[in-house]
């Protein structure tokens, strides 16, 4: 009987029915992985080792696994550059950029050997992706140990990874090793790369980078051996050899990222908490002052960030002047830095909000990006109109900082474009209808949710969510049921309506009558999309009434918020009635406006039949 046969038969007899039966928890795989590399940044190459200790927490029996290799995307005729020469709104940082590299300027990652356990293994490079046979399969709760080598070219930079960016920075390492493909309760998660989001295990980095002395190096994880570097780590040794070893170590991550640039000033601050945080920046006119001034800003937002949404849960964290825009990594992010000073701020503080909803959380992008890329959106909307109100950067403090992101909203819908937040983000048909759903609706469906379960359910299905589901890949499930534990409400109608399609709320004052002393309102659903409303009746002796009336399927009402002093709950509309009326003891004379949504905290499509004056 061959061994990994003869182990499952004696699991199997040993749990009997229980195995098989029994319902999983969310299992998580984990990784470790120990990689050195000799970088040669002359040619632009680099070789690479790879020791890959991978742990099978899953109930399935693993045949075969499979490697991202992002690198190879950067070639001519690559599917990455086929979408973007096909897409109707390619990226401007892409657009035709993939099909004119010359050989010299093209990326590739290309493994040399690979093996499990000490056997040869067989693999087929598939573009991006390297499918492997495995010479035993992996049982459940077992482990194995890959062990790799690889030579890398880094292209040009392009999108998000490359050498020579915009701004002058020599390398942007970002997707630069062979990846582990994420393996979770839905199958294994190995699409191609074609420049959209990343899916990743989590588990502990152990890096070593050798380069040559002159270059600055920031990266994910904690320097072990600063003192031989100095760069802003240390002081300075008295003498460097020809070529450094940064050595990083980086717990509990699904991904690593680093750069290089040998003019890189590298400033620290050490936060009250212990949290050290770098900045990376190349020195001049356009960067200088403001890359100065940055750090106390970011100190600001953090305390207000771990107070509303969770504990940072490392040590130290890098803003890395690098990439083609803004990107987030375990620990670091990307960003350019020839900004203004409120810009370079407001890339700063949304690629810092990724480590709540994706470093942190580690969702699939691909299927979810707006849990990442929405609740980022949101969250940093929040933090720069904190650091307003502080006066750490200029403009008006908004009542509702999300008004423009409701607009944004409404307007795309008009063109017709706008595809389910279910779609994969891989497969929209435009890069707009991609942008919308990901970070404007997204955005949208968080503070909706605020509206619908109130301020105190909300806050603490936030906090919630971090301490429940922080290193676990929520799904949206996860996270609605989250806040319908702190809310006591049911909300499945909303994720369903709001994810799965594009038919959302619209209601209407159609009729405010008198009859006597009493006034009838009517109301009127136009939208398919059932939601809680609060009608807003404003006398013209300059008082207020406050009327909630929430849709039958939310099985409750959300508490008085705190502004609607005059607070009556009316019964429940029936989400199937496209009518519904109340009667006021009111003098309608006495009316000066019935209004729908006042707050404009509710998506409707049509703003201007939400009024009766």
């Amino acid at each position: 009987m061959p061994r990994a046969f003869y182990r499952l038969f004696l699991l199997l007899c040993t749990c009997g029915p229980a195995l098989l039966f029994a319902q999983p928890d969310r299992w998580q795989q984990r990784v470790e992985y120990v990689m050195d590399i000799d970088f040669d940044a002359a040619a632009h190459q680099y070789a690479g080792t790879q020791r890959l200790t991978y742990h099978n927490n899953s109930p399935d029996t693993l045949d075969r696994v499979f490697y991202h290799l992002y690198f190879n995307a950067f070639q001519p005729g690559s599917q990455m550059d086929l979408r973007n020469l096909t897409l109707p709104d390619a990226d401007d940082r892409v657009n035709d950029r993939i099909s004119k590299l010359t050989p010299d300027e093209i990326g590739y990652l290309r493994v040399k050997t690979l093996e499990q356990d000490g056997q040869a293994l067989t693999y087929t490079e598939a573009e991006t992706i390297l499918e492997v046979a495995l010479a035993e399969p992996i049982l459940p709760g077992d482990s194995t140990v890959f062990t790799m080598s690889w030579d890398a070219q880094v292209p040009l930079q392009i999108r998000r990874s490359g050498r020579d960016n915009a701004e002058g920075i020599d390398y942007s390492m970002a997707q630069w090793y062979p990846k582990l493909a994420e393996y979770d309760y839905q199958g294994w998660h190995a699409n191609p790369y074609i420049g959209r989001e990343f899916y990743g295990v989590w588990g502990d980095f152990d890096v070593t980078i050798n380069i040559d002395s002159k270059y600055v190096v920031g990266a994910t994880g904690y320097l072990q051996n600063p003192g031989e570097i100095g760069y802003g780590y240390a002081p300075d040794p008295a003498e460097r050899p020809a070529r450094l070893s940064y050595h990083f170590v980086a717990p509990n991550v699904h991904d690593f990222v680093w750069a290089a640039d040998p003019d890189y000033a590298h400033d620290t601050l050490r936060r009250s908490d212990g949290t050290t945080l770098n900045f990376f920046y190349q020195p001049g006119e356009e960067t200088t002052e403001n890359w100065r001034a940055l750090p106390p800003i970011m100190d600001s937002a953090f305390a207000y960030i771990n107070a509303h949404y969770g504990p940072y849960p490392y040590k130290q964290y890098s803003f890395i002047q690098g990439g083609d825009g803004g990107m987030e990594y375990p620990m670091a992010t990307l960003i350019t830095g020839q900004r203004s000073m409120t810009s370079l701020v407001g890339v700063s503080v949304h690629e810092l909000m990724h480590t709540w909803y994706q470093m942190l959380m580690g969702t699939n992008e691909s299927l979810y990006a707006w849990m990442d890329e929405g609740f980022t959106s949101w969250a940093s909307s929040e933090v720069m109109n904190q650091l307003r109100a502080e006066g750490l950067i200029p403009g008006e403090v908004a009542e509702n900082p999300h008004a423009r992101t409701y607009e944004s909203l409404r307007g795309f819908r008009s063109t017709g474009l706008q595809e389910p937040l279910s779609t994969h983000a891989d497969h929209f048909a435009t890069n707009a209808a991609y942008g919308v759903a990901s970070y404007t609706n997204g955005a949208v469906f968080l503070e909706q949710l605020r509206y619908i379960i109130g301020e105190e359910a909300f806050d603490c299905t936030l906090k919630r969510y971090y301490h429940d589901w922080r290193f676990k890949h929520p799904n949206p499930n996860d996270f609605i049921r989250v806040a319908e534990k702190c809310s006591g409400l049911e909300l499945d109608w909303y994720w369903e309506y709001w994810i799965n399609g594009t038919n959302y709320a619209d209601y209407a004052v159609v009729n405010v009558d008198s009859s006597g002393t009493r006034t009838r309102i009517e109301l009127q659903r136009l939208g398919r999309m059932p939601m809680p409303l609060e009608v807003t009746v404003s006398l013209k002796d300059s008082t207020q009434q406050y009327y909630y009336i929430a849709p039958q399927i939310l099985r409750g009402e959300k508490p008085q918020p705190a502004y609607a002093t005059n607070w009556t709950v009316l019964p429940d509309w029936g989400w199937t009635a496209p009518n519904y009326s109340f009667t006021l003891d009111l003098d309608q004379r006495a009316i000066q406006s019935v209004r729908l949504n006042a707050r404009g905290r509710m998506y409707d499509d049509d703003p201007a039949n939400d009024r009766w004056e």
